[in-house]
């Protein structure tokens, strides 16, 4: 076991991303931020992900304004100051697209020196090739480049697969790796398998777990990592946790308690005012909230006699390790302790459409402003046929929202494939990375006309950009870098936000 297991906090980035289709504003985040800080966190996940978009397109904030709002109220690391995570989509960066080489140089260095030191680093493929620039600058910069791995699960997913892409991440330079469970796929019965051997291939290095509940399954998996004694869990605060969230943090510190694994959150004093403030800006989003009814009930700061003994239940049965204990220890977590404690059921159907937590969130809001909630059980049933038919790609940005575009389409269209979304094309053919496994064949005849398969790493594919012209053509809209850089991400909703900011 570990020395001291460190719970990170993703409720102001994750935790509304997956709950809040992302819209908390920073003044809402800016209420909650100095109680987290003063809890003993020394990392706290803040910036990256689909927050940079979401605040030019719905809140009106500027992102780097954000981070440096976030940093100043953190302090600076080198000086005991909290250290600030933030999510990258390797090449893709924060958008949906790769991007040239030469911005994704420009967009780190900004952000790891506005304040986002500790940038994770992911590809939605597993394609290694798409982390070695962002990986490099981020390190150039002097941040910390933690290599994630996008777990899923396939005939092609397995053991081996997640290694290999591991060892070639560290050889690119990262400092530490992540296990991104995004859909909360990861089994108890695996994460023992997978966690051993990544910590006996890498002995030394660093490795966080981040998982959702949205299957049940990622409390059971948490505990498990507290026992084989990974550095890092990812939670959520009573609020902003749960469902297709992280584990509640409240809970992970009931079983390190039982287990007798220190953990570095020391000052649970603060815990309801942080669970009231988070509570109070999930009603004040509502409008956008995946389930505003179970978002559960505040947790006393020691578990009732009842939670008590079926935590050292569960505990037991997690170190047996054996699945048949392990589906005990899930059933008594999630029917027993998180759904009495106010946290919706488990829908058993996400484990085959292996959705994550933030595109079920946009999905839902998308389809009720369509007016078309009523197809999600279609669309959720025509996902995992598309995503096999892609080379069983892993879910996260961009892919999953490629892929249930696409299925929504061909739910729509009430024929597969009748329209072929331009993103889905570029998918399959290669223009995001290469594919787990190789594509469904008629599909790839039907939609390539033609075409030859992109085989080289993306970026090859992306002339640079030309950094002084593109900011001679906008001189009267943007006022410096993070203007620029925010303009080629987010074209269309970044040139709204900065000509409203000019008054034009």
């Amino acid at each position: 076991m570990a020395s001291v297991v460190h719970l990170i906090d993703t409720s102001l980035r994750d935790g509304h991303q997956s709950l809040l289709a992302t819209r908390m504003t920073t003044e809402q985040c800016l209420r909650v931020l100095p109680l987290l800080r003063d809890s003993g966190y020394q990392i706290l996940e803040l910036w990256g992900g689909a927050t940079l978009d979401s605040a030019l397109r719905f809140t009106g904030d500027n992102p780097f304004d954000r981070l440096e709002k976030f940093r100043s109220i953190l302090g600076d690391p080198r000086h005991g100051g909290v250290v600030i995570r933030s999510l990258c989509r390797g090449q893709n960066l924060f958008g949906y697209n790769p991007y040239p080489d030469n911005v994704v140089v420009e967009f780190l260095k900004e952000a790891v020196r506005t304040g986002g030191t500790r940038m994770r680093v992911f590809d939605a493929l597993n394609d290694y090739r798409n982390l070695i620039t962002a990986i490099m600058a981020t390190k150039t910069f002097n941040g910390h480049a933690e290599a994630a791995i996008s777990y899923t699960t396939s005939p092609v997913h397995d053991v081996p697969h997640f290694l290999n892409f591991a060892r070639r991440a560290l050889d690119a330079g990262a400092d530490s790796l992540a296990i991104k469970d995004m859909a909360g796929l990861l089994h108890p019965a695996d994460a023992f398998e997978l966690i051993s051997a990544l910590k006996k291939q890498f002995p030394g290095v660093e490795i966080t777990l981040h998982s959702h509940d949205t299957n049940g399954l990622a409390v059971t998996s948490y505990v498990v990592g507290m026992i084989l004694g990974v550095d890092h869990l990812d939670t959520g605060h009573g609020p902003m946790a749960g469902a297709t969230a992280q584990p509640p943090v409240e809970l992970m510190l009931y079983f390190a308690k039982e287990l007798g694994i220190p953990v570095n959150v020391n000052n649970t004093k603060l815990f309801p005012k942080i669970d009231a403030e988070l509570r109070k800006i999930r009603q004040e989003l509502a409008k956008v909230d995946t389930d505003p009814a179970h978002f559960g009930d505040p947790w006393p700061a020691e578990p009732t006699s009842e939670v008590r003994k079926l935590v050292r239940q569960a505990a037991n049965l997690i170190q047996k390790r054996d699945r048949e204990s392990l589906e005990q220890a899930i059933a008594i977590i999630e029917d027993r302790i998180l759904v009495p404690q106010g946290y919706p059921a488990v829908d058993r159907k996400q484990l085959e459409a292996q959705i994550p937590g933030g595109m079920i969130s946009n999905l839902k809001n998308q389809l009720k402003e369509q007016g078309k909630l009523d197809l999600l059980p279609q669309i959720l049933d025509e996902v995992p046929r598309v995503r096999k038919a892609s080379g069983y790609v892993p879910l996260v940005t961009p892919t999953s929202q490629i892929v249930g575009t696409q299925a929504a389409f061909n739910v729509m269209q009430g024929e597969p494939y009748a329209f072929v979304s331009e993103p889905f094309r570029d998918l399959v053919m290669g223009k995001y990375g290469r594919p787990p496994g190789p594509p469904d064949q008629d599909v790839l005849a039907k939609i390539a006309g033609g075409k030859e398969l992109m085989r080289k790493r993306p970026a090859d594919y992306v002339a640079d950009v030309d950094l002084e012209k593109v900011a001679a053509e906008n001189a009267g809209l943007i006022k410096g870098n993070r203007d620029l850089l925010l303009l080629l991400l987010f074209p269309a909703p970044a040139k709204a936000f900065l000509s409203k900011a000019a008054g034009k």
